[in-house]
């Protein structure tokens, strides 16, 4: 049950080998397509916070779909660092964040208290899924496991967005990622059992 994934973590080679080699062709890196990501998302946060909901959400899934590229191009380049790695993971949470910064502004100008809570409640359980793991990860227990990573909170606000519910869908990223916190953090307490307890 740990290994549930709605979503994979990474896309099919089938899907990405075409594009990974256009833009190595070109001379794309890895982490112009990780910046790319992030304005991308910022585009989305500034139609989010007009009320354009629409358009904020097609933004924001084809940004955030470069996140299936960069990694990719990273390894078929040979350009595969470990500060490439850090800065993607905080690129994501920043592109995470600004998005729900826009709908922030937008609700908070008409004073609708409980997306504004939601909003809050999301981001905070979307930090913890990935600062559980970075955690977990420092005393060398790996973490990949969760119900609702990052491709499954993109989709669920994205699709939200588009179909203008956006309340619903703050609704379930608020559960879901603090659920899957809450997993995590079970997972890494079974899995560091018996083990030196790791330092603060």
């Amino acid at each position: 049950m740990s290994r549930l994934r709605l979503l994979p973590t990474s896309a099919p080679r089938w899907l990405t080998d075409p594009a990974v080699n256009a833009l190595a062709a070109v001379g794309v890196t890895p982490n112009m397509l990780t910046v790319a990501g992030v304005i991308g998302n910022g585009v989305a946060a500034f139609f989010a916070a007009r009320g354009d909901f629409l358009v904020a959400g097609i933004v924001m899934l084809a940004a955030s779909a470069l996140d299936m590229l960069d990694g990719a191009l990273a390894r078929a380049t040979g350009k595969a660092t470990r500060f490439g790695s850090i800065f993607d993971a905080v690129m994501d949470r920043v592109s995470e964040a600004a998005v729900l910064f826009g709908l922030l502004y937008y609700f908070s100008d008409r004073g609708s208290r409980e997306e504004e809570l939601l909003i809050f409640a999301a981001l905070v359980g979307s930090f913890l899924v990935s600062y559980t793991r970075a955690r977990a990860e420092i005393v060398g227990v790996a973490m990949r496991d969760g119900l609702f990573g990052r491709p499954e909170r993109v989709v669920l606000l994205g699709a939200g967005l588009i179909i203008d519910e956006v309340t619903i869908a703050l609704w379930a990223l608020a559960v879901l990622a603090g659920a899957t916190a809450l997993q995590r953090l079970a997972l890494a307490w079974a899995r560091t059992r018996g083990g030196e307890e790791g330092e603060r």
